[in-house]
């Protein structure tokens, strides 16, 4: 019987060792506060990014796309509780991170049990916000946990990511025509609060200069996605893609001051 070069055997198992701890290391990922800050911050932005794919797909908007982003938003979130939960430091954040879960699992239940449906959109407005509530509250309580410039700061730019994908949800939604309740005015504060938080981050006196170009494009960002909101000359589907589209590169843009924050200390 021929044996493998010995090369390759201890390359084999050099690679099964790999592919044994992935599963060890994907749980491990939060390494500070700030990446605490950070992570349940986007758990945030990412229960109005999967009602905004929900509310697309259900309309037959950039489909291909949409189907991507719900998928991979759902995982991510899957993955990120698991790490914020594995990380909380005290009992406050511990029992916040579990009640996220349950609001979670209800809230994945109805995103995944079914095909996107008008019948079915508001139990997902209406979970989306339950779900971004108390990951709004776990990212405040990392945050009181930093107690640094840094730590308000991740939290902050980490909310514009929130409100970007928040505006492009509930302009999907009206679109929809689902039962308008406060949607319209709560779109126009998210808008007058974007902005603020926008003016608040580019005053921050701890901006390095890479920080100062990432917030420029994210504002040129801004622009481009308030052209898309305001949009009234185009088709409805024209208009609704294009929402989808702005609000995607805005959300890349804010990952990365996101970043740059999250690396300040």
């Amino acid at each position: 019987m021929i044996q493998p070069h010995s090369g390759l055997r201890a390359a084999f198992v050099a690679l099964l060792m790999v592919l044994f701890m992935q599963p060890l290391l994907a749980t491990a990922q939060v390494t500070d506060i700030n990446s605490a800050i950070n992570k349940a911050g986007r758990e945030r932005m990412l229960s109005q990014r999967m009602a905004k794919a929900y509310f697309q797909l259900g309309q037959g908007i950039d489909t291909a796309r949409s189907q991507r982003v719900l998928d991979a938003s759902i995982a991510l979130f899957d993955r990120q509780l698991v790490e914020l939960k594995n990380y909380a430091p005290n009992a406050q954040t511990r029992e916040t991170s579990l009640k996220l879960e349950k609001a979670w699992i209800a809230y994945k239940d109805v995103l995944v049990g079914a095909a996107p449906s008008r019948e079915r959109a508001p139990e997902v407005l209406k979970l989306s916000d339950e779900v971004l509530g108390l990951a709004h509250q776990l990212t405040g309580q990392f945050e009181a946990l930093s107690g640094t410039q840094a730590g308000r700061l991740v939290n902050i730019s980490g909310r514009q990511r929130m409100l970007s994908q928040r505006m492009a949800k509930l302009h999907q939604a009206l679109n929809w025509n689902l039962p308008a309740g406060t949607m319209r005015e709560d779109l126009a504060a998210a808008r007058k609060e974007f902005a603020a938080a926008m003016a608040e981050l580019e005053a921050a006196p701890i901006n390095t200069d890479k920080l100062k170009s990432d917030l420029k494009l994210a504002s040129q960002q801004w622009f481009f996605f308030q052209n898309a909101l305001d949009e009234k000359g185009q088709d409805t589907l024209t208009r609704a893609t294009n929402v989808a589209t702005t609000s995607e590169r805005i959300l890349e843009m804010m990952e990365a001051v996101v970043r740059g924050y999250e690396a300040l200390h």
